[in-house]
């Protein structure tokens, strides 16, 4: 089943994307995640906000904030991969082919990382994995690169450690974050045309407004679609698993699949694929209606 994301937004109302749907901030530098996801919540009078992944102030770029219900898909979003571009300063000159050497033998691919002292985590090593760590140009002593790493890497330690590992020293001087798994650079918005969407709206004209909200159902770019029988869909939103019965299409999944169930275009949840018995799924968060 496939959700034609933009064709559900155009029959929600500005009310019901804003009870459950998800902003694209373009953050800036200065304030915090936290600064940030408070200023969309009161620009809007919702009843809470929550962001998907903290940038440290200082890093700008893209930073989703969940509205009202769909904060609670927020640990659903939140391993996804991102990307980054910044700009990192070697203590001590050194030639580019063996920091790319460095950076292919012992940053790429599944690496171990201990987490800042900082950071709000518990400082164990933990396996992280770099996609892609790449040098874009060399001027002197600074570098600028751009990474691609699985949900939870920390690169300003991954900066300090290949500075430790080259025995010169390293450090991020600016960082940019231009995608957050599905959410990309290219469609953030600032505060400021936030604010200018938001005052339109007041004003009678939501087109701007409604552009910027994606509703929360944009989870099944996640994790796929599958729909259910809309005369199973009442019980199964009391906390029934979902049956092969149940299902309109009997597709394959391998067992411990997460998947977002939907019937016909309502959004009822996300369910873990079990495959015990009769069973095909049980639930890990239901949408019950309002």
């Amino acid at each position: 089943m496939t959700i034609n994301i933009e064709k559900l937004k155009e029959k929600k109302t500005i009310k019901e994307l804003l009870e459950f749907g998800i902003i694209n901030i373009n953050k800036p530098s200065g304030p915090t995640s936290f600064d940030v996801s408070e200023f969309v919540m009161k620009t809007f009078g919702l009843r809470k906000t929550s962001h998907f992944g903290t940038l440290d102030p200082k890093v700008t770029g893209v930073l989703p904030i969940a509205l009202n219900r769909a904060c609670k898909l927020t640990g659903f979003f939140l391993g996804e991969d991102k990307e980054y571009v910044g700009i990192m300063r070697i203590h001590e000159d050194m030639p580019l082919k063996e920091i790319e050497k460095a950076i292919e033998e012992k940053f790429t691919g599944k690496i171990m990382q201990r987490p800042p002292v900082k950071s709000r985590v518990a400082r164990v090593e933990r396996e992280r994995e770099v996609k892609k760590f790449k040098i874009l140009e060399k001027d002197g002593q600074n570098i600028l690169f751009s990474v691609e790493c699985q949900g939870g890497t920390y690169i300003r330690k991954l900066i300090s450690d290949l500075g430790e590992h080259l025995k010169i020293g390293a450090h991020m001087l600016e960082l940019r974050r231009t995608r957050a798994g599905i959410f990309r650079e290219q469609k953030s918005v600032n505060l400021y045309e936030l604010e200018s969407a938001v005052k339109g709206y007041k004003n009678g004209n939501e087109l701007l407004l409604k552009n910027i909200i994606y509703p929360g159902e944009i989870i099944s770019e996640i994790y796929s679609a599958v729909e259910i029988k809309k005369e199973s869909a009442e019980k199964i939103l009391r906390g029934q698993p979902i049956y092969e019965e149940n299902l309109v299409k009997k597709d394959k999944f391998d067992k411990g699949n997460l998947i977002s169930v939907f019937s016909e275009d309502k959004f009822i949840g996300v369910y873990n694929v079990v495959s015990e018995d009769r069973i095909f799924a049980k639930p890990e968060f239901v949408f019950q209606p309002i």
